[in-house]
């Protein structure tokens, strides 16, 4: 009887986020930098010490398409260390990807240097793959541009609703054919990619996509030709097929982008995977701590003093913190504000954000503008304009129209 193949599954790592970070004198570089490659070590770490026999990354290595050459080599140590112990995939995310198809994408390296056990998912394919405990049939899709994948006359006077049909229609023709494939195999069977799924819950990720996705269809993939379905790209984590025939899962971000992650588990899945038999679990790792206090001092004759008392009884170490103050116009004159960082000096780091009552606040009822991404930023302004509903939706995919063609 065959045992099952250990794969580890992970993605989105983005390393470069430099939010909330501090520079490190020794190294030059953020800690919120070393934040990202120490959740990347934990899921190494884990894959070795568990004998796994393959590692899958599912997109999106750098936070942009251009990283740094510190970051660079800082990732391909890593990556070259596990790719030693097991064979890794590394698939092409939308942060990885540049906008024009001549040029390299941020992993490319991998590929040129033909660095032994690296596979890099730069396009559909699939390859069997030799494990220490036997044969895998491994596919991929990679992000999908639609630059790469329709032609400019399929572009030509479309509107953005007809291109995203064409678009779904075009990836789901490439998974089909990727599922066919591996229906020829009597052997495990794994499909990876970086993209939207029609069901998935968002994150924070709506702030950092570059553009307007095209969501699959949940049921082109929970297809029982395949044994597992390792996705990327929504941060967080999550099982859209609930009958796991096949999972079909999000493993998450590695570590939290912002606060709109704060209540997030982040980690990884560790996949025994058999034909008809696979079974999964998600492995938590340590991301940095993430916390909001509110503290409303409207009646306080000493706004400071108040927000002291309340954070008496806040663990500030190593978290990033953000405190949300509700006070007068009037209160901003006599608070001191340093006096509420320097109480705090063993948080990594620490936001004030001033909640001034407005008309236009009161109006987003509990959300602040701090807690909102761009797009929804937005949205809401339409949306105080008194737009109509159907008016505020083309603006908006003009709005990711635009930042598509900007990044």
């Amino acid at each position: 009887m065959t045992d099952p193949i250990r794969v580890v599954h992970f993605a989105d790592i983005h390393i470069g986020m430099e939010n909330y970070g501090r520079l490190d004198p020794n190294t030059g570089t953020s800690s919120r930098v070393t934040d990202f490659l120490n959740r990347l070590d934990e899921v190494i770490d884990y894959a070795i010490q568990h004998d796994a026999d393959l590692a899958v990354f599912a997109g999106d290595a750098f936070k942009t398409r251009d990283p740094d050459p510190t970051q660079q080599r800082e990732f391909a140590r890593r990556i070259k260390r596990m790719a030693d112990a097991m064979p890794t995939l590394l698939v092409v995310g939308n942060h990885d990807m540049p906008g024009m198809a001549s040029k390299a994408s941020s992993v490319d390296i991998f590929r040129a240097l033909d660095v032994p056990g690296v596979i890099v998912g730069f396009k559909p394919d699939s390859q069997i793959v030799e494990t220490k405990r036997g044969k895998i049939f491994l596919a991929w899709m990679p992000y999908p541009m639609r630059n790469r994948l329709l032609s400019k006359e399929e572009h030509q006077g479309k509107t953005i609703e007809e291109l995203e049909t064409a678009l779904r229609g075009m990836v789901s023709n490439i998974l089909q054919n990727l599922t066919e494939e591996a229906s020829k195999h009597d052997m495990p069977r794994l499909l990876s990619g970086h993209f939207t799924v029609d069901q998935a819950q968002y994150g924070s990720e709506r702030s950092v996509m570059l553009g307007r996705d095209v969501a699959v269809f949940t049921s082109t993939l929970a297809d029982p030709t395949w044994d597992y379905v390792a996705l990327g790209h929504i941060h967080r984590h999550q099982n859209l097929n609930k009958n796991n025939n096949p999972p079909v899962v999000y493993a998450g971000s590695l570590e939290r982008i912002d606060f709109g992650e704060e209540g997030e588990e982040k980690g990884f899945c560790w996949i025994d995977i058999k034909r008809g038999e696979t079974t999964w679990e998600f492995i938590p790792v340590a991301a940095r701590s993430f916390q909001t206090i509110r503290v409303d001092v409207r009646e306080e004759a000493d706004p400071t003093q108040a927000i002291l008392a309340k954070l008496s009884d806040i663990t500030a170490v190593g978290s990033i913190l953000r405190v949300m103050v509700e006070m007068r116009p009037e209160q901003q004159a006599i608070f001191r504000e340093q006096e509420i960082i320097a109480d705090l000096k063993e948080a990594t780091s620490v936001t004030i954000g001033r909640e001034i009552e407005t008309e236009i606040r009161s109006r987003l009822g509990d959300e602040t503008p701090e807690t909102l991404n761009s797009i929804e930023l937005i949205e809401r302004y339409f949306q105080l304009r008194g737009e109509k509903p159907e008016r505020i939706e083309a603006l908006l995919a003009k709005a990711e129209e635009l930042m598509r063609d900007t990044d």
